[in-house]
């Protein structure tokens, strides 16, 4: 397929889910940029809905970046724990928030640059935070998003970092936030990793991978 018949597929693709999704939303439950920050280290390998319900409780533990900075490292692992790996997850977490208060005044940065040298933040955390806070043209690659894309044939391979130049290669930059949203919410509901409902899918005209 030629680059510009994979940017009019896109498009459409985009289009779609926007009529199917019209609310793109992320998931996660925050207030404040820097809980954003935060719950996004925590889901990493855990749902967004054990997320959640961890968060619950934390954010009202540390209500402020100063407290996260504070904290005990064994009472934020014990509260962080039902997320997984919470050793690593919650010595980031104080780590950024030192950082945040003495290197960027207690405000999360809005460059990839600067984002990607907080503890524990990688390109999907930076992305997530560019598009959801900043309103900027961002990439979130996460698993639905490379299934997803790739089945579509907007992408290749499972390199989160390649497909994401993919992407940006073909997406509408101003539309690609939102549509990452809409990727997890069609591939929790229709392009599932197992078993994915082809017969009722939106995109089954536009998808090569449904007339496999």
């Amino acid at each position: 397929m030629s680059a510009l018949a994979t940017k009019t597929l896109a498009v459409e693709i985009v289009d779609r889910l926007e009529r199917v999704y019209p609310e793109a939303q992320c998931s996660l439950v925050y207030e404040k940029p820097y809980e954003l920050l935060i719950s996004v280290r925590l889901s990493a390998q855990c749902t967004d809905a054990r997320v959640n319900i961890v968060t619950k409780e934390l954010f009202k533990r540390y209500p402020t970046l100063e407290s996260f900075a504070e904290a005990d490292l064994s009472e934020l692992e014990e509260i962080v724990k039902p997320c997984g790996l919470f050793h690593t997850k919650a010595k980031s977490i104080i780590g950024l928030s030192k950082m945040l208060l003495e290197d960027f005044g207690g405000r999360v940065p809005d460059t990839m640059e600067e984002l990607l040298s907080l503890p524990g933040v990688g390109r999907k955390t930076a992305n997530l935070i560019l598009g959801d806070v900043y309103k900027k043209p961002a990439i979130v690659t996460d698993t639905h998003c490379i299934r997803i894309c790739g089945r579509l044939g907007l992408s290749e391979g499972s390199d989160p970092h390649r497909v994401e130049k993919q992407l940006s290669e073909v997406l509408p930059p101003e539309r690609s936030s939102d549509f990452c949203h809409r990727l997890v919410q069609f591939g929790r509901d229709v392009c599932r990793a197992r078993k994915p409902l082809c017969d009722g899918c939106p995109l089954k005209d536009l998808c090569p991978s449904a007339k496999l």
